[in-house]
C-alpha cells in the first residue's frame, strides 16, 4: 500500500502530511462533457429554459463546489483558492464541454478542485434540463493539465 499516499503502511486511510512541502503556485485544468439532444442544447444557448440561464447557474455551481472540495472528498486538504475559471464550448450540435481552471498558492495541488468544479457544472446542466431531456449523459471528466509542486507539469496528450 505504500504506493498510495492516502494509505499508511498498514493500509489505514490518512490525510497526507503536507506541512514540510514548500508553498508554490499550482494550477490544474479539468474538462468534461454533457451530451444532449440538439433541441435541448439550442434552448441552453438561447437562454430559453424556464429555470433560467443554465450555463451561468452551472458556472456558479462549479465555483461553489471547487471551494468546498475538502468537504466532499474525504482526504482533500482545505485550500485558500486564488482563482477559479469555468468556460463552456459547443463542439457539435449535441454536446457542451466544460473546462475549469483552478489556481492556488499552497503546499498541495488543486486537481481535485478542478475535477469537482467540472462535475458540479455537468450535474447542474443535467438538473436544469432533465425535465425536457432524459437522454443526457455526462462523460469524459478528466484532468487535462496540472503544474506546480514536486511532481512537476502534466499535460494530457492529444487523443489520450
Amino acid at each position: 500500500m505504500t504506493n498510495f499516499t492516502h494509505f499508511d503502511e498498514q493500509g489505514a486511510s490518512r490525510m497526507v502530511d503536507v506541512g514540510d512541502k514548500p508553498i508554490t503556485a499550482r494550477t490544474a485544468r479539468a474538462s468534461g462533457r454533457v451530451r444532449l439532444r440538439a433541441e435541448t442544447l439550442a434552448r441552453i444557448r438561447d437562454r430559453g429554459m424556464a429555470k433560467g440561464d443554465v450555463l451561468e447557474v452551472a458556472r456558479l455551481a462549479a465555483i461553489m463546489a471547487a471551494k468546498r472540495t475538502s468537504e466532499l472528498i474525504p482526504l482533500c486538504h482545505p485550500l485558500p483558492l486564488d482563482s477559479i475559471e469555468v468556460s463552456f464550448d459547443f463542439p457539435d450540435a449535441e454536446s457542451v464541454t466544460i473546462e475549469a481552471t483552478v489556481r492556488v498558492t499552497a503546499r498541495t495541488g488543486v486537481e481535485m478542485e478542478a475535477l469537482v468544479a467540472v462535475s458540479a457544472a455537468a450535474l447542474t446542466i443535467y438538473d436544469m434540463c432533465k425535465s425536457i431531456d432524459r437522454q443526457m449523459t455526462i462523460d469524459s471528466i478528466r484532468l487535462e493539465e496540472k503544474s506546480g509542486g514536486r511532481s512537476g507539469h502534466f499535460h494530457r496528450q492529444p487523443g489520450a
